[in-house]
Order: C-alpha cells, then sequence, then structure tokens
C-alpha cells in the first residue's frame, strides 16, 4: 500500500511529461503537412537507388 504514495505522484509527473512534449510538437509545427509527406512517399522515383552490397565484387 505504501508503494502508491510513489506511484501515483510519478505517474503524474509523467503524465504531465508527455502532455508537455505533445504541446511542443504542436506548436512546433510538426502536424502542419501530414498530406504531403505520405504522397511524397507515395511518388514513384525517376531511378531507383542502386545499393551496392558488394556483390560482384572481389569474388563476391
Amino acid at each position: 500500500m505504501d508503494i502508491l504514495y510513489l506511484l501515483i505522484p510519478l505517474s503524474a509527473v509523467l503524465v504531465l511529461a508527455i502532455v508537455a512534449i505533445f504541446g511542443w510538437a504542436v506548436h512546433s509545427g510538426q502536424f502542419d503537412d501530414l498530406e504531403s509527406e505520405g504522397e511524397r512517399a507515395l511518388q514513384a522515383q525517376d531511378e531507383p537507388e542502386e545499393l551496392d552490397r558488394g556483390q560482384g565484387q572481389n569474388g563476391g
């Protein structure tokens, strides 16, 4: 039962920290333009990036 004297204030501080971080994110404009990032991910690239993972080099 004594642990509640620690856990209740600790959870209240955690909730306040989460609300403060969310408020900072909203105030700094993190959620202003959600549509263009989703569209950018779906757009086809002209040339796909080729990753050289060492195949064909040094007998690879």
